[in-house]
């Protein structure tokens, strides 16, 4: 009988390697957000709980450095602000503490990335309806079957998984890859 430790590898070790169909969608990802940088764009991400954990460390990774010593690119973490939150959660609603900062922020030519692994999160859902009703480019990392989300954004990271911390792990593989793939696209 495996131990406890051995099983949770096994676990994510499967989670990680059902990511494997996803590489068309994940290299349209790396392309946008590469495109979007290059000619002058900014990001936008966020999620919540782990999700909003992984939002903000991608935005880190991108604003400060990943691998190399290159040019900070603009990404901005629409969970990180608290005053902002709670101002915007008092006065509109939980609901709409991401989409009224993507109105606020996002333009044509940006990348909007939400995390969410239900798919069902009302917040990250408004703002994924915002970002489009304003042009900007949409990527989703979702889990399970992709939730109410599963249609909506123009490139989806989907983990067809069950268990949250399996899906937020095999999310972090990705936003690492992502990081990773857009500094070379961008020559840094």
């Amino acid at each position: 009988m495996p131990s406890a430790f051995s099983a949770l590898l096994t676990s994510a070790a499967e989670a990680i390697a059902s990511l494997t169909p996803l590489e068309g969608e994940f290299e349209r990802a790396c392309r946008a957000v590469a495109e979007t940088f290059a000619r002058g764009g900014k990001m936008l991400a966020c999620g919540n709980g782990g999700s909003a954990a992984d939002s903000a460390h991608l935005t880190a990774e991108f604003t400060g450095r990943f691998i190399r010593d290159r040019r900070p690119y603009p990404a901005i973490c629409l969970s990180a602000e608290t005053s902002l939150l709670t101002a915007v959660a008092n006065d509109y609603g939980y609901d709409e503490v991401f989409a009224r900062q993507v109105r606020a922020f996002g333009q044509r030519g940006d990348v909007f990335l939400g995390f969410t692994t239900s798919g069902n999160s009302p917040n990250v859902l408004q703002a994924l309806g915002v970002a489009k009703e304003l042009g900007v480019t949409t990527i989703a990392f979702l889990g399970r079957d992709g939730g109410k989300a599963r249609g909506l954004a123009d490139i989806e990271l989907l983990v067809p998984h069950a268990l949250t911390a399996r899906i937020q792990e095999a999310h972090k593989v990705l936003l690492h890859g992502l990081c990773e793939e857009v500094e070379k696209l961008l020559g840094h």
